[in-house]
């Protein structure tokens, strides 16, 4: 399954990738984002393996992120491993003008390794672009208020 989702920010692209790049500002955007901790690599560089953690209610979700590509303003690309599925996201960072930069995600899952999952992906697809899409609106909120 592969789609795409976008946001304009009313925000330089160099302002809005640093704000992008500091995973302490990830709380901000991202619904139930507890903690990153860099497990492999150096911070930021290709290759580099973080475990993000997440919490959902009162289940924690433990997602391994390796970074493919790091071009930063322009391009970074990460690999996401969970136990049901796995998938890329490339986050592609757009100059409009000097005060606008378009975000562009897009994303691909490449496994999906439970049945639920499976069922979910054939029945609700569009689950999983209308969550990526609230969270690149919530960053904009988050971005734009700094």
């Amino acid at each position: 399954m592969k789609f795409t989702c976008a946001v304009d920010i009313n925000l330089s692209r160099d302002k809005v990738v640093a704000l992008f790049k500091d995973a302490a500002n990830n709380k901000e955007w991202q619904d139930g984002f507890q903690s990153t901790e860099l497990i492999g690599g150096e911070l930021g560089e290709v290759g580099a393996e973080s475990l993000l953690k997440f919490k959902n209610g009162k289940r924690l979700m433990e997602l391994k992120e390796t970074i493919l590509v790091s071009d930063l303003p322009n391009e970074f690309t990460g690999e996401f491993v969970h136990v049901h599925m796995s998938n890329t996201m490339q986050n592609l960072f757009t100059e409009l003008n000097d005060n606008r930069t378009q975000w562009t995600a897009n994303i691909e899952y490449t496994k999906l390794n439970s049945l639920s999952i499976k069922i979910i992906v054939k029945f609700f697809p569009k689950m999983f672009k209308k969550q990526t899409q609230k969270w690149l609106d919530q960053f904009k909120v988050f971005a734009e208020k700094n």
